[in-house]
């Protein structure tokens, strides 16, 4: 065993024992408030279900889309023509440099505005979210690209 190995696992073991040992001892966590109902009549654990539910979808959703999107922002980095490669680059810095919150505070309060249209917070979710993502995507699949060798890419081009 390593002595990195070594000192994660010893690490870790101490965080079980404070885990298990109850840090704090009469500190109240709160978990009382999950199994309750509202004044609603609704459960809060099914609540908060329902609200991983739908991170779920968000996710699944921006993450086909900010593939498909980083795919399509990719393919121009990879160009001979310096105009493709610099608006690229462009794309990439400017989403990659935003933070998420950032992102999603524009999209969500300032897109209505500029466009003058109306966004549900799923929607302005997925579009921020796959925007944000898709500059990250572009970048792994240019690098991707780019690492191959030139011997790999004649011997694709022999084969046809």
């Amino acid at each position: 065993m390593t002595l990195t190995k070594r000192w994660i696992l010893i690490a870790f073991a101490l965080l079980a024992l404070i885990g298990l040992s109850g840090c704090g001892g009469t500190y109240n966590w709160g978990w009382h408030v999950i199994l309750p109902t509202t004044p609603a009549g609704r459960n809060n654990l099914l609540f908060l279900l329902g609200g991983f539910g739908y991170t779920i979808a968000l996710s699944l959703i921006a993450f086909v889309i900010s593939i498909i999107l980083g795919l399509a922002v990719a393919l121009p980095g990879l160009s001979q023509k310096r105009w493709a490669r610099a608006c690229n680059r462009i794309y990439v810095e400017l989403f990659r440099a935003i933070p998420l919150l950032v992102l999603l505070l524009w999209v969500y309060y300032g897109l209505p505005v500029v466009l003058n249209i109306n966004l549900d917070p799923f929607t302005a979710s997925v579009i921020a979210l796959a925007v944000g993502e898709s500059a990250f995507q572009a970048e792994i699949f240019r690098a991707g690209v780019q690492s191959i060798e030139r011997g790999q890419h004649e011997a694709a081009d022999a084969l046809g």
